[in-house]
């Protein structure tokens, strides 16, 4: 109880621990989807001598689908004999490998959940937990698409080689003229087909789970500094600087040779007076009288 009490279980309520649920939750949904399966179909044999047919053929078959060891008795339509036929196909294979990804991934995901919650902090220590789980989380994103897809092309095979359709085409009396031969209920694949849908949203959690997990490592963490706040230059500064640029270099020149009218003007009325003075004007009326 102690341990429960110490949990970090708020870890659940961000990204990293949330999806580490939902993997764990579809990880159990596509291995038992899959795992427990268990299907059949029924056909009928009608032999032109009615007491000879067979109207209820089953077949059952079930995980992992070794349907080469799956078979049926049909009746030959001759002496009340029968003959047994086995079914096409073994997709064990393609079929445990998806289930055994299912299991490996709940295991892993369960383990991870208790290592968040009880242990984050050792799992960030010196970064080896992170990128541990995120080596580990890149290889099943792998597995799932690969599984996914080997599955989905399974299922298609194991549907055709249990359509009624296809299987009463092994039997000789349906070739016989006078016999007929029909389909009475088809196997129903609906758990199948959830499984494979599971699987491919299991690749899509364990795939969008890498960013997650790599935003742990630190390893993008200098590049998403914030760059250095710039100040915005003044006012003032700004148009002295444009007016300096934009100064008329002639203008300090030009104003080194303005003459001084003022000045210009009085030495010009004294030389007039002077020059007056020399033609002979008369300077008072004394000595003009």
């Amino acid at each position: 109880m102690d341990l429960v009490a110490q949990g970090q279980f708020r870890i659940l309520k961000v990204p990293l621990g949330f999806i580490k649920v939902l993997q764990w939750f579809f990880a159990i949904f596509a291995f038992s989807t899959c795992g427990s399966y268990s299907g059949m179909f029924r056909m009928s044999v009608e032999c032109k001598n009615r007491t000879e047919s067979n109207l209820a053929i089953e077949v059952d078959f079930e995980y992992p689908f070794r349907l080469h060891q799956v078979y049926f008795d049909a009746p030959t339509c001759k002496d009340r004999s029968t003959d047994r036929y086995f079914l096409v196909g073994d997709y064990s294979s393609s079929a445990e490998f998806f289930v055994t990804i299912g299991v490996f991934a709940f295991l892993y995901s369960t383990a991870a959940l208790s290592i968040y919650i009880f242990f984050f902090e050792k799992y960030k220590e010196n970064n080896k937990g992170p990128l541990v789980d995120l080596g580990v989380t890149g290889v099943f994103a792998f597995m799932w698409l690969v599984s996914s897809a080997a599955w989905a092309k399974g299922l298609s095979d194991v549907k055709a080689a249990t359509d009624p359709d296809n299987v009463i085409t092994m039997i000789d009396a349906c070739d016989v003229e006078g016999n007929r031969c029909r389909e009475v209920h088809d196997a129903v694949m609906s758990g199948l087909n959830t499984s494979v849908a599971f699987g491919f949203i299991n690749l899509v959690l364990w795939v969008g789970n890498l960013w997650f997990v790599f935003k742990e490592t630190g390893i993008i963490a200098p590049f998403m500094r914030a760059p250095p706040p710039q100040g915005k230059p003044a006012a003032p500064d700004a148009y002295g600087q444009q007016g300096g640029y934009e100064q008329d270099p002639y203008a300090s020149n030009q104003g080194g040779y303005q003459p001084d009218y003022s000045q210009q003007g009085y030495n010009q009325d004294a030389d007039y007076g002077q020059g007056y003075s020399q033609q002979g004007a008369p300077t008072s009326f004394s000595n003009q009288m």
